[in-house]
């Protein structure tokens, strides 16, 4: 299982509607996509308190399979031609834990978070688990992604309603495609 995400940040000037409009007539597209447990369509508006404008989808892919036919079958050109050349975050799933509902997820929390440099990584999962206590409850799911490259985690929770504001990253779910 293989998580994968890009970040595009977007000018503060930028019509977000225009992601709005790209994912309503394209977000379908990979509903039911050979690999993919589910693809989130996330943005972040500026005007709405977030850092920046950003449109980043957040992918969990059953296989490796799947994945490299999104990257290398044209299906990631797009993004290319219209965005230019993204870095893709890779990462490996902790756990996944997800409602049946949780498509019904409209908003997103990630926090991101250091791990630092120890003597023994046996006590590292229960640790990293123990963060999403630190979420809002009511989630309709929560993921955990690890990425020993950089050694960072990233939680994420899905809600059906808008959180209150923690020191967490939220995003707007417009779209969420799973097999």
């Amino acid at each position: 299982m293989n998580a994968m995400q890009y970040k595009i940040i977007l000018p503060n000037d930028y019509d977000i509607s225009l992601i709005r409009q790209r994912v309503e007539e394209n977000g379908s597209k990979t509903d039911g996509f050979k690999g993919l447990l589910f693809k989130a369509y996330l943005i972040s508006e500026k005007a709405a308190g977030a850092v920046s404008n950003s449109y980043a989808p957040l992918y969990v892919w059953n296989d490796s399979e799947g994945m490299n036919q999104f990257i290398f079958g044209g299906f990631y050109d797009a993004i290319i031609r219209d965005f230019g050349w993204q870095n893709c975050q890779i990462g490996v799933p902790l756990t996944v834990d997800l409602a049946t509902n949780f498509t019904d997820s409209t908003y997103l929390l990630e926090q991101t978070v250091t791990i630092d440099e120890q003597l023994s990584l046996e006590k590292l999962p229960d640790k990293l688990l123990k963060l999403k206590d630190k979420l809002p409850k009511n989630s309709l799911g929560n993921l955990i992604v690890y990425n020993p490259d950089k050694w960072q985690a990233a939680i994420f929770g899905f809600y059906a309603e808008k959180p209150d504001k923690t020191s967490a990253a939220l995003y707007e779910i417009l779209h969420i495609s799973s097999n």
